[in-house]
């Protein structure tokens, strides 16, 4: 112990103590000051608020201010401002109207022109308003100007000539078939459709050539121009005028109205079906029918019945077997 009391006895180990606490006091004091003065000085930016577009916005922009959006190098603001102009386009039936005119004029690049703004501007809720008589007939006028006069006779089976056809008749196709889809064909068939285009397609020189090259068409192929003319050809209205073109025999208009019905009864026997077993197997009986006991033997005799079909043909009353007495196939001569 005699070292340490020298030690501390001796001023020069006391005054070096003393300055390295009061340097470590000052390096401390210092680097506390300098945190606090970096911490103030700091400039933080305001963080952006966030901005969204408004109807009332939207509404006060120029057609020059939204050329001039359209022509922006971020895509984003270029589809902005595409939507809203095609919102302001499909708010106005003025401008609807001004483009189904535009639609009909002779010229090529004019109607592709109107053609191609329909077509941006026709969303979902904009379909409505072209299920109007004025519609129809633009369109269905559009595609009869788009009439090749040097047309090839359509009578080879194996070959589709749609991806060929003109890209405005491709354009009208994607209307129409819309359109029909929603509300079915009737506009369609009263627009005169089938006398104004689909009758002046190249079918054949003969009454005969006509009938079987569209009845080869319709078999064989599968397209807008089939699935138009298909749907045109399973109502009643449409069937005669099929067959006032010159497109379908009254015969054979018949025989397709009675494969459709075949079709259908074979529907509801198969639902019918299907409803009894999935009442059987649920543990449930089915609910009695309000039907007399002849109704319900001829019932039980119609639902029996066998198709023959390869599958190589679409499927026609020859091929329905029903059984009666004794197994008859429909459509002999003399059975009914």
């Amino acid at each position: 112990m005699g070292w340490q009391s020298s030690v501390l006895r001796d001023e020069r180990v006391v005054f070096t103590g003393i300055g390295f606490v009061t340097a470590s006091l000052i390096i401390f004091a210092m680097n506390t000051w300098l945190t606090r003065w970096r911490d103030e000085t700091i400039v933080t930016p305001n963080p952006p608020k966030t901005q969204y577009i408004t109807q009332q916005t939207e509404d006060s922009l120029e057609l020059k201010t939204l050329d001039t959006l359209l022509g922006h190098y971020n895509y984003a603001i270029k589809e902005t401002a595409a939507k809203i102009i095609c919102d302001r386009a499909a708010n106005d039936p003025g401008l609807l109207e001004t483009l189904l005119w535009g639609v009909t004029r002779p010229g090529y690049d004019e109607r592709v022109k109107n053609l191609r703004a329909l077509a941006v501007i026709c969303v979902p809720r904009v379909l409505p308003m072209l299920h109007t008589w004025k519609a129809y007939s633009a369109i269905v006028r559009c595609l009869e100007l788009s009439l090749d006069p040097e047309q090839e006779v359509l009578e080879n089976d194996g070959w589709d000539d749609y991806p060929l056809r003109d890209i405005t008749e491709k354009m009208c196709f994607i209307f129409l078939e819309q359109l029909v889809d929603h509300y079915g064909p009737e506009m369609l068939i009263r627009s005169k459709f089938v006398e104004r285009w689909l009758s002046k397609q190249n079918w054949g020189r003969t009454e005969e050539d006509r009938q079987r090259n569209f009845h080869n068409y319709m078999l064989y192929r599968d397209n807008k121009i089939k699935r138009l003319a298909d749907a045109v050809r399973k109502t009643g209205s449409g069937r005669s005028v099929l067959v006032r073109c010159g497109l379908m025999s009254q015969e054979g208009a018949d025989d397709f109205a009675a494969e459709q019905a075949d079709n259908l009864n074979l529907m509801d026997t198969s639902g019918e079906r299907y409803n009894l077993l999935l009442s059987i197997n649920m543990g449930r009986t089915p609910r009695a029918q309000e039907t007399s006991a002849e109704e319900q033997r001829i019932r039980h005799r119609n639902r029996e019945a066998i198709v023959v079909n390869d599958g190589t043909r679409p499927i026609g009353r020859d091929d329905i077997i029903h059984r009666d007495t004794e197994w008859r196939v429909l459509g002999e001569p003399g059975q009914s």
